[in-house]
């Protein structure tokens, strides 16, 4: 889950909230919104792998 910050770069979030706070993790902030997706699909892939 990719969000825009007030400051113009993207967070992106992890998928699912955490049980204990009820938010999602940060799973890292980028200048471009392609960087982030392109870390989301790194992280996806790691997940498997």
């Amino acid at each position: 889950m990719i969000r825009e910050t007030k400051s113009g770069e993207y967070r992106l979030y992890s998928r699912k909230k955490n049980a204990q706070t009820g938010k999602r993790r940060n799973l890292g902030t980028f200048k471009t919104r392609e960087a982030a997706e392109q870390h989301e699909r790194e992280v996806q892939f790691f997940k498997r792998h």
